[in-house]
């Protein structure tokens, strides 16, 4: 999977990185899904005065998405006989 990262600045003028952010294909049912989240994320990032400079989306996804829709979104794969 394509990952990006967006770097931009807070109200109070902190710079701030957000990585791990899924690029996906127009027809993916996930998109509008990202798309909310990381709009939602970004606005969160921006309301607290916080003095991280680097933030994880993947993370994040992992916090307020269903498991089965992130393992989906991510493809995590489990390995067999440990290979």
């Amino acid at each position: 999977m394509l990952l990006k990262s967006l770097e931009f600045k807070t109200i109070v003028g902190q710079k701030v990185k957000v990585m791990e952010i899924p690029v996906l294909e127009e027809d993916s049912p996930f998109k509008f899904m990202i798309q909310v989240r990381l709009q939602t994320f970004i606005t969160s990032i921006n309301k607290e005065p916080s003095s991280k400079k680097c933030y994880s989306f993947k993370e994040y996804l992992k916090k307020v998405m269903k498991w089965p829709d992130y393992e989906k979104l991510f493809k995590v794969d489990e390995l067999k006989n440990n290979a």
